[in-house]
């Protein structure tokens, strides 16, 4: 139900099982079974936190020259008026693969939530920690700088490591940034500033930038033109290529930037139809997304259904205590069978009494 549920409404759920099975359920059944489900992925993401913090040593994991790693949020809408949620994202990958002209990552991991920030980095943490040994790794990284997604974050997620995490800035958002200053279309201003960017030349990007920011009067481009200023400065050492800050570039190596179509997974399912979620809702609903890519939902389900060691302990426990107490009972023979002796005839008071006890026993 719940694998169903992740890439169709409740609503269709329902009237998919009514039409194609002997099954008929509500919608609000369907959204319960979603909220259980994901509950059982997020507990053992917990575990796996937890686990982390408590163990004497780092796991045994696989080993790997690169780690690349990508992380960014996206917002969905609550149930009350103007109130969203943001659905933090990350996503783990040793590399590229091509298939033909294809290509796709090689061995994608994602990590969502819609707790707090935190939480979700000590999942990143703790997943990459279970997964890999990255002691001799370089983990390159990028996101697009914004509260909870800084270089920061993920040196201290990734802190394995012997080298450096390299951030960059992703080169999405640099884009975005260009066309909501500079409006959509060619123009010169445009090309001179990607060039300036491309090449990392602060003094002809400032240049480019005064020369243009001369020429307006209207004050909601000047606003535009300073914040633009602002977030390419604020982030100019990490807008660089990572093949160019790395000695021994892996053979196929591409440019990162996989977030965005990794988004989808979330926005396609969360954010169409105007649709709207509780709290306890979204966090399912992305845990099961995650299960669900991680191929991790179905053991995580069924471990949860399983009796635990401890659990097992104690229901062993209790079936002994209860032998103890158990009270010793004579047992049963069965209903006993009598009669009264009769001496004279049926029909006299005597014979009367003896039919009324026989019909009564």
């Amino acid at each position: 139900m719940a694998e169903l549920a992740s890439e169709n409404t409740y609503r269709e759920v329902a009237d998919i099982l009514k039409e194609w099975t002997a099954v008929s359920l509500s919608h609000t059944t369907v959204g319960n079974m979603v909220k259980h489900v994901g509950k059982t992925q997020a507990e053992a993401d917990k575990a796996l936190v937890e686990e982390l913090e408590i163990a004497v040593s780092l796991p045994e994991g696989k080993k790997v020259d690169y780690l690349f790693s990508e992380a960014d949020g996206v917002f969905v809408r609550g149930l009350k008026k103007k109130q969203s949620m943001e659905v933090h994202h990350a996503i783990l990958y040793e590399g590229w693969e091509t298939n033909g002209k294809r290509v796709s990552l090689r061995q994608p991991t994602v990590i969502m939530t819609t707790e707090a920030i935190q939480t979700f980095w000590d999942e990143v943490q703790a997943t990459a920690a279970n997964t890999y040994s990255l002691e001799k790794a370089h983990v390159i990284t990028n996101s697009d700088g914004g509260a909870g997604y800084t270089a920061e974050r993920f040196q201290t997620a990734f802190s394995q490591s012997e080298f450096p995490v390299l951030n960059q800035l992703d080169t999405y958002h640099v884009a975005q940034a260009i066309i909501r200053t500079f409006g959509g279309g060619k123009s010169e201003i445009k090309e001179q500033i990607r060039k300036a960017i491309r090449t990392h030349d602060l003094d002809q990007f400032t240049l480019y930038l005064d020369t243009h920011e001369s020429t307006l009067t209207d004050k909601k481009a000047l606003k535009k033109i300073k914040e633009f200023r602002s977030y390419i400065l604020k982030n100019w050492d990490r807008i660089f290529d990572w093949r160019d800050r790395v000695k021994n570039v892996p053979e196929g190596a591409r440019g990162l930037g996989a977030m965005e179509s990794n988004q989808r997974h979330i926005s396609f399912r969360m954010k169409k139809r105007g649709m709207h979620w509780s709290e306890l809702g979204a966090e399912a609903m992305v845990k099961i997304k995650q299960g669900i890519l991680n191929g991790t939902l179905r053991e995580a389900y069924l471990k949860h259904r399983s009796r635990s060691e401890r659990k097992q302990r104690n229901l062993k426990q209790s079936i002994r205590m209860s032998q103890l107490l158990k009270q010793p009972v004579r047992p049963s023979v069965g209903v006993k069978h009598g009669s009264v002796a009769l001496h004279s005839s049926s029909s006299s008071a005597m014979g009367h009494l003896s039919k009324i006890l026989e019909l009564s026993f």
